[in-house]
């Protein structure tokens, strides 16, 4: 019975783990050999906090939907209850765009071609995207402009940066006359989208801070009751009781993934979405 049991509780801790990653949009894209998932160190973080919360509640209370409720738990807490440092990243990546356009447009303006301004600008371009533009300095020196700007846009993956590499690609071919002007425009909306995202970013700070006290109220609570009081939770030590307790994580787990999902940020969706083809045709 106890093997049923557990066999249960990891199914139901598997069901729920593949529907939160297929609602939220993490399911695997890549078709990365194994070894090298494994290496990653987000992962690997992710695996060492669900293991050590899974065993250590395991050995506690020998409850497995409980320990799978908790490995979950340790999986998705950098979603539910972190994820600053990757907000302030993409306001910071915003920025950047815009800093590298008016250099852009500063450098054009004083008379350099469209190849030599990026050139010029690619060594003091913002930190964020110094890589990427880095990589279009060096690719221009060996393919058309037009599909490295493509790749550019590919590699930022951001929609102001589409909108920048648009006005690059028709300059490239000598159909825009006031570049210029053009990129300081789009430097501007970068700057007012990245101050949009600042106030958003304070106006939800509420509802992830209710997400953490939820959370911490609830597992504080769980684990007061089982090692002050273990006669009144003893009851979820039977089968009827395992049962029991998956539905009440699985309720609790959504709920915590809807209040994380309505504080995320939306950004606007891309255009310029085509995968380079490995012979760098683009579709």
């Amino acid at each position: 019975m106890t093997a049923l049991v557990a066999l249960c509780g990891l199914g139901i801790g598997a069901g729920l783990l593949l529907l939160l990653s297929g609602a939220s949009g993490t399911a695997a894209r890549s078709v990365a050999p194994s070894y090298v998932r494994r290496l990653d160190p987000e992962r690997q973080r992710r695996a060492a906090r669900a293991a050590v919360a899974a065993v250590l509640i395991l050995v506690v209370t020998r409850w497995p939907v409980a320990a799978v409720a908790c490995g979950l738990l340790g999986w998705f807490a950098s979603d539910l209850l972190g994820g600053r440092a990757q907000r302030e990243a993409g306001v910071a990546r915003t920025e950047a765009i815009a800093s590298w356009t008016e250099m852009l447009r500063d450098t054009i303006a004083a008379a350099h071609g469209l190849e030599a301004a990026i050139s010029a600008t690619a060594p003091v371009a913002p930190e964020p995207i110094r890589v990427e533009v880095m990589t279009l300095a060096v690719a221009i020196e060996r393919e058309p402009l037009p599909r490295a700007l493509r790749r550019l846009a590919s590699d930022l993956a951001h929609p102001i940066a589409d909108l920048v590499v648009s006005a690059l690609s028709v300059a490239a071919s000598g159909s825009v006359r006031e570049l210029a002007d053009l990129l300081g425009t789009l430097a501007a909306a970068a700057r007012d989208e990245a101050a949009m995202q600042l106030r958003v970013e304070a106006a939800r700070a509420r509802m992830r801070t209710a997400v953490r006290v939820i959370t911490g109220c609830t597992v504080v609570t769980a684990v007061g009751l089982v090692a002050l009081n273990p006669d009144y939770v003893d009851v979820y030590s039977t089968a009827l009781g395992q049962v029991t307790l998956s539905l009440i994580a699985i309720c609790w787990g959504m709920a915590l993934w809807w209040l994380a999902k309505m504080s995320e940020f939306r950004t606007p969706e891309r255009f310029l979405t085509a995968e380079p083809e490995p012979s760098g045709a683009w579709r």
